[in-house]
């Protein structure tokens, strides 16, 4: 039986920091990645870009229960190390609002760096291995996949994913296996991910965007707003500013079961109430036709669609434009997700090392704890920073 140090399961963001961060402390150490390529997730990124980072990179932009673990992390291997290191590796950057990418705008240049640095430093990769468990003798640790195979080492850094995009291995099937340790779960559900709405409206607009904003609306009580794009879909409502209110949202409706659920929106964002009661009104003295009442103020189809409201008084013209209401059925599934709200329960996790708190040299990384963080690089901060932590000498 073949023996390592350090056996990393999962070749994504987090196990790839993990094997060089090892690796370059003298550990034999090999990648055992369920499909046949390192980093799917990471050429997925950013549309293909691959935003590595945010310039804000903090534990306040993650989930609550999150937030000491995120510091703790962030604290050994933050921004300035993560942007060091792949300086390093010969990868080039720039900013753009907060989000720094690869100056190519390539995601594969990313991976491209870090596989030369993996073969550099000669870190074996075994495709095709789907880890079924973990048993124990000793200081020994055997690491089993379904096909049969067995590896032994000292060490184990579990870096399998959430569930979003199961197409590129991470289906959330190494939740079981942390469960056979005796770790708890906190229901994954999906997180970043367009809403179900059965609206009329959805219907007549698909494929239509808008500049708007959105908040949350659960059981009677307001989420944070955000502004960004919106978009019209046959199924409901997607873009960015749907995007980033979906996460109290889906885990509301899919982990909670509640149905009192609602998305608002403000579909005129840069005028308030005043501003539009005024415009509408001075419209309607000059004798606009309803179906062009909003020319200019919103894009043409859009304005023919919302041509009834018109038959009501201003105000409630204005509160229907400011503050439309649309009643959440469901969220999209977990291929249209970007990332995945759940996962190992943190609580379990030493903050400093990574290391299980039930299994000792069991250690964990990236998305498979319970740790998201908003759109805009911090999720792949956090599996950089976490990977690296995860791979320091025990």
């Amino acid at each position: 039986m073949e023996k390592y140090s350090t056996i990393i399961i999962g070749g994504g963001a987090a196990g790839i920091l993990a094997a060089i961060n090892k690796r370059r402390q003298g550990d034999s150490v090999i990648i055992c990645e369920k499909t046949v390529q390192l980093g799917k997730k990471i050429l997925a990124s950013g549309d293909g870009r691959c935003n590595l980072l945010n310039e804000y990179l903090n534990e306040s932009c993650y989930n609550p229960g999150a937030r000491n673990l995120v510091r703790s992390i962030f604290e050994q291997f933050g921004k300035a190390e993560i942007l060091k290191l792949f300086n390093r590796l010969g990868l080039e950057v720039y900013s753009k609002e907060g989000r720094i990418f690869p100056i190519t705008n390539q995601a594969a240049s990313v991976l491209r760096v870090l596989e030369i640095e993996l073969r550099r430093l000669s870190v074996p990769v075994e495709f095709g291995f789907d880890c079924s468990g973990l048993s124990f003798a000793g200081d020994n640790i055997f690491v089993s996949a379904k096909s049969g195979r067995k590896i032994g080492c000292r060490k184990v850094i579990i870096t399998g994913g959430g569930k979003s995009y199961p197409s590129f291995g991470s289906d959330g099937s190494i939740y079981g296996v942390a469960e056979q340790l005796g770790h708890s779960i906190i229901e994954p559900v999906t997180c970043v991910v367009p809403m179900v709405v059965k609206d009329s409206l959805c219907q007549i607009l698909q494929g239509q965007r808008i500049f708007a904003k959105a908040n949350s609306i659960i059981e009677g009580r307001e989420g944070e707003e955000v502004s960004g794009e919106l978009l019209f879909t046959k199924y409901g409502l997607s873009g960015t500013c749907i995007l980033d209110v979906s996460e109290p949202i889906s885990i509301a409706f899919n982990r909670h079961h509640k149905t009192d659920v609602f998305v608002a929106v403000d579909m005129v964002p840069f005028m308030n109430r005043e501003q539009l009661k005024k415009e509408i009104s001075k419209r309607r003295k000059e004798k606009w036709a309803d179906e062009e009442m909003l020319t200019g103020i919103l894009p043409n189809k859009v304005s023919a669609a919302l041509k009834d409201i018109f038959k009501y008084d201003n105000n409630t013209a204005v509160n229907w434009l400011k503050n439309r209401r649309f009643k959440v059925s469901g969220t999209r599934g977990w291929n249209e997700a970007e990332f995945t709200s759940g996962g190992i329960n943190v609580n379990e996790i030493d903050a400093r090392t990574l290391e299980s708190k039930i299994k000792k040299g069991v250690y964990f990384a990236g998305e498979v704890l319970d740790v998201n963080g908003k759109r805009g690089g911090y999720n792949l901060g956090w599996a950089w920073a976490s990977g690296w932590v995860a791979g320091k000498t025990g």
